[in-house]
């Protein structure tokens, strides 16, 4: 076959450093949009971005060009280094360690994207951790619940 063809669909989460609330709605949409760009020029397809305080959502069509693990490395050192020249955050922002990026067909995208859009609302009623280990679970990742959502001491 003289070209590759894929169709790859990816939910990928990360989480503040320490989990700690500090994405502000005052910049949140320039972060998404940030983080949009970036997706772009790795010659990747984003669906949609969205997040609430301390963590974000993206839902990309993904190009077999790169590996994940290179990829999301690019994201989040890239965003947080942008989060702090723009001087959004007191003290230094980073990003967690890790991240979470689960597999859907095209035909799982609709309930995905609905759940992606509405973070905001529905982290009124579930807080990250939760939710987190939900999607953990549904996918029957092995973890280890001691460092999953490991928080300073």
């Amino acid at each position: 076959m003289a070209n590759t063809y894929s169709q790859i669909y990816l939910h990928i989460v990360f989480a503040v450093q320490n989990r700690i609330s500090i994405i502000s709605e005052k910049w949140d949409v320039q972060l998404y949009k940030y983080i949009s760009g970036i997706v772009r020029k790795n010659g990747h397809k984003l669906i949609i971005i969205n997040g609430y305080k301390d963590h974000v959502h993206l839902l990309i069509g993904l190009k077999p060009v790169q590996s994940i693990s290179d990829f999301i490395q690019i994201i989040k050192c890239n965003s947080a280094k942008w989060i702090n020249e723009s001087n959004f955050a007191i003290g230094k922002f980073s990003w967690q360690e890790g991240y979470g990026v689960f597999s859907y067909s095209k035909s799982q995208l609709p309930k995905v994207i609905e759940y992606i859009e509405n973070q905001k609302e529905h982290h009124k009623k579930v807080n990250f951790g939760d939710e987190y280990l939900k999607i953990l679970k549904d996918f029957d990742v092995d973890f280890d619940p001691e460092f999953v959502l490991k928080t300073p001491e």
